[in-house]
C-alpha cells in the first residue's frame, strides 16, 4: 500500500513536470485505487462502460509492456486502463518499447495521418529581411518657401486668395503700398538725376564717383526689399515713382498657408509671413520603425512606397534621417523618408506603406518559422529522424523574415523538422520522459525521496 501511494505521488509530480516542459495542458486525476487517470475518466465511467474497472492484469511473460492508453485523436487524453475516449473511440496502448533513446519518441502512423503532420527540410541560403511599415505624407520642409515683407505696408490687390492654388515662379501674388518703398524709390531717382547733372556739367571725377556710390546704395536698398532687377530698371527708365509695388512668387508649388481670410486691405509688418508655397514634387513620409528593425535600416537607404489610393503604383524614396530618441510609449523610432512625386499624385496627409528590403543574413541554415516552439526562454524544434521517430531539439535563433528563420545552432543543414502539430509531439515526448523517469525511480525504491529525485531529473532533462 505504501509503494502504491508513493508511485501515485511520483506520477503526479512527473505529469506536472511534463506539462511545464511541453507547454500543453494535460489534466491527470487518480482512480480510487491510487493509479493515475485522466480528468476524462470520471465522465467516461459515468457515460460508458469501461472494461477492467479493477487494476489491469500484469503483462504475460514475453508480451509488450503497456505504459498507458491514449485517445487516437487526442494524445493529451490518457488513461491507465483501456476504454473509450470522449469521442467514443477505443483508446490505443502506448508500449514501453516505443520509447527511443536521446529524448526521441516514436509516433504511430495513424497519429501522423490524423493530425496531418507536415515536415520541411532545413537548408542553407541567403535570408533577406523585408520590413514593412506605414507612414503619413507631409510637405518637404526643405522645399517650403515663406513669402514675407521686410517693410511695413498695405496689400491693395491680391492675385492669390485661396490655400491649394498653384503658382509658378514669377507669378504675381499681390500689390503692396509701402511709404518706405516710395521714399526709397525717390532717393534712387534723385541719386540717378544727380549723377547725370554732374556728368553733364563736367564735374571732377571724384565727385561723380561719390554720386555714383549714392546711386548704387539706393539701388541695393530696393533689391534688399525684394524689388526685382526688372522693376528697378523699369523705375529708372520711366523716371517716376510707382505708388504700389508688385510682389512675385519666389518658387513654384501649392499655396499651403496664408495670413487671414482676406488679404486685400491687410496691413503687413516687417517679417510677417503672408503666404507659404510648398513644392510637392518631393514629399516626406513620417514613418515608425520598431526597435528590433533598427539594425537593418540606416540613413540614405532606398525604400519603396505605395498607397492604397493608387493600387499597383509604387514610388521610390530614401531614408533621410531619424529622430534622436525612441518613443517610450510605442517603442518605435521615427524616420523621415523622402518620396519622389514627379506627377504630383501623392498628397500631404495621405497614408502610405513603406517597404525596406535589406540583405539580412547570407549563407545561413534556415527553417520555416512555424517549426519553432517558444516556451519561456527556450526555443525548440521537432526533428523528424525517420521511421516515425521524432526528437525535440533546443535551438538558437537568428534573423527572421518572410516566414523563415535563421537557426544559429541546434540543427544542421539537411535535417527535417515538423512544421505542423509539433506541439503535440513535444508534449508527448515530455510526458513519456517524465513517466519513464518516475517508473525507474519507483523500481529502485518506493520512497518519496526517490520519486522526487526522478521528477527533478525529468525537470532538468526538459529545461
Amino acid at each position: 500500500m505504501t509503494g502504491t501511494r508513493n508511485i501515485h505521488k511520483l506520477l503526479s509530480v512527473a505529469i506536472g513536470v511534463a506539462i511545464g516542459a511541453g507547454g500543453t495542458v494535460l489534466l491527470v486525476r487518480c482512480g480510487a485505487n491510487g493509479t493515475p487517470g485522466t480528468a476524462g475518466d470520471h465522465g467516461a465511467r459515468e457515460g460508458m462502460a469501461i472494461p477492467g474497472e479493477s487494476d489491469p492484469p500484469a503483462e504475460a511473460s514475453g508480451e509488450r509492456e503497456v505504459l498507458y492508453w491514449r485517445a487516437p485523436m487526442d494524445p493529451n487524453y490518457t488513461s491507465d486502463r483501456p476504454g473509450k475516449s470522449p469521442m467514443g473511440m477505443d483508446l490505443v496502448p502506448v508500449y514501453a518499447d516505443d520509447a527511443t533513446t536521446d529524448g526521441g519518441i516514436r509516433v504511430s502512423r495513424s497519429f501522423l495521418q490524423n493530425f496531418a503532420v507536415r515536415t520541411a527540410r532545413v537548408h542553407r541560403g541567403n535570408l533577406p529581411v523585408s520590413i514593412r511599415t506605414v507612414g503619413i505624407l507631409a510637405h518637404n520642409e526643405e522645399r517650403v518657401v515663406s513669402v514675407q515683407t521686410k517693410y511695413e505696408g498695405w496689400i491693395e490687390r491680391a492675385s492669390v486668395n485661396n490655400v491649394g492654388e498653384t503658382v509658378e515662379r514669377g507669378d504675381v501674388l499681390f500689390e503692396i503700398y509701402s511709404p518706405q518703398l516710395v521714399t526709397t524709390q525717390r532717393e534712387f531717382l534723385g541719386a540717378m538725376e544727380y549723377v547725370g547733372r554732374l556728368r553733364d556739367g563736367g564735374a571732377y571725377a571724384q565727385a561723380i564717383e561719390r554720386a555714383q556710390s549714392l546711386l548704387e546704395a539706393a539701388r541695393e536698398r530696393l533689391l534688399y526689399w525684394d524689388m526685382t532687377e526688372g522693376q528697378i530698371d523699369a523705375l529708372a527708365e520711366s523716371g517716376s515713382v510707382t505708388r504700389t509695388v508688385t510682389v512675385f512668387a519666389p518658387a513654384t508649388g501649392f499655396i499651403v498657408d496664408k495670413i487671414g481670410d482676406s488679404m486685400e486691405g491687410m496691413k503687413l509688418s516687417p517679417g510677417m509671413t503672408v503666404l507659404k508655397i510648398a513644392d510637392h514634387s518631393t514629399l516626406w513620409a513620417e514613418t515608425e520603425f520598431y526597435e528590433d528593425d533598427l539594425r537593418h535600416v540606416r540613413e540614405r537607404q532606398a525604400v519603396v512606397v505605395d498607397a492604397d489610393a493608387f493600387p499597383g503604383r509604387e514610388w521610390s524614396g530614401r531614408i533621410l534621417f531619424f529622430r534622436p530618441a525612441v518613443n517610450p510609449q510605442t517603442r518605435t523610432l521615427t524616420a523621415f523618408v523622402e518620396v519622389a512625386n514627379p506627377d504630383l499624385r501623392l498628397r500631404p496627409m495621405m497614408y502610405v506603406n513603406v517597404a525596406v528590403r535589406t540583405t539580412g543574413a547570407a549563407d545561413v541554415v534556415m527553417a520555416p518559422a512555424e517549426a519553432v516552439l517558444h516556451s519561456g526562454t527556450r526555443t525548440v524544434v521537432i526533428v523528424a529522424k525517420g521511421g516515425g521517430v521524432f526528437e525535440p531539439r533546443e535551438v538558437m535563433l537568428g534573423v527572421e523574415s518572410e516566414g523563415m528563420v535563421e537557426i544559429a545552432s541546434g540543427i544542421a543543414e539537411g535535417e527535417t523538422v515538423v512544421v505542423s502539430s509539433q506541439f503535440l509531439i513535444d508534449s508527448e515526448a515530455n510526458l513519456r520522459a517524465a513517466i519513464s523517469q518516475v517508473l525507474g525511480g519507483a523500481e529502485e525504491g518506493d520512497s518519496p525521496r526517490a520519486g522526487d529525485s526522478a521528477a527533478a531529473d525529468a525537470h532538468r532533462h526538459h529545461h
